[in-house]
């Protein structure tokens, strides 16, 4: 994640504060819930990236062996499986 976890709560609250003085939305529920919802939700987008490297990772991990064999670019490797996965599941990073 490029944004530090401890943003999101502050970007959250912001988001949330300036689409309410906007009158872009009227809450029907407590301001703090839709804050919280907001919360997780820019979490869960933030992390996509992170929880794509781990897969990554963990694929390439399978085939270690063959990588070092055929002494292959595991940087290069690593980006190319990213990016066809990315392109595979539509991805935005």
């Amino acid at each position: 994640m490029r944004i530090p976890k401890s943003w999101v709560p502050i970007m959250a609250k912001r988001i949330i504060d300036n689409l309410i003085a906007r009158e872009m939305i009227t809450p029907k529920v407590p301001v703090e819930k839709l804050i919280e919802q907001a919360d997780a939700i820019l979490l869960d987008e933030l992390m996509v990236e992170d929880r794509l490297n781990d897969e990554v990772r963990v694929l390439l991990k399978k085939h270690e062996t063959d990588i070092e064999r055929n002494r292959m670019d595991y940087r290069k490797l690593f980006d190319l499986t990213k990016q066809k996965l990315v392109k595979e599941r539509n991805l935005v990073l």
